[in-house]
């Protein structure tokens, strides 16, 4: 099982419409083989980032999603907010989950190298 959190830094005056963005979003990913979860998380101290956090049964279910056409149009709406809406570049991590206490028979993730997108 792996995790992905695409941290974005978005400035207060857009924070409104980037979760707006997020409510009204394609849910293509949601029908992805392997997919468990999607979570947005708001920041609740000045200069932390939002989180775009998913989780994944494996990472080659995550680099499928990634390869896939739904990802393209998925994200289509992704860049309707101007450019000054982000106050710094975002930053995508990945980790593989070694443990986790809502599923103890759960086989740790095999290292699999660092993670590049392109």
């Amino acid at each position: 099982m792996i995790t992905v959190a695409n941290r974005i830094y978005v400035k207060v005056e857009f924070s409104d419409a980037f979760e707006k963005v997020f409510r009204e979003r394609a849910r293509l990913v949601d029908e992805m083989p392997g997919f468990i979860s999607n979570q947005v998380l708001r920041p609740v101290n000045e200069g932390d980032p939002y989180i775009v956090f998913t989780l994944w049964n494996s990472r080659e279910d995550f680099m499928n999603w990634v390869r896939s056409d739904a990802f393209v149009k998925g994200h289509a709406q992704s860049g309707t907010l101007p450019k000054e809406a982000y106050f710094k570049p975002n930053v995508l991590e990945m980790h593989e989950v070694i443990q986790d206490s809502s599923r103890p028979d759960l086989k740790a993730e095999l290292r699999g190298g660092p993670f590049k997108m392109h």
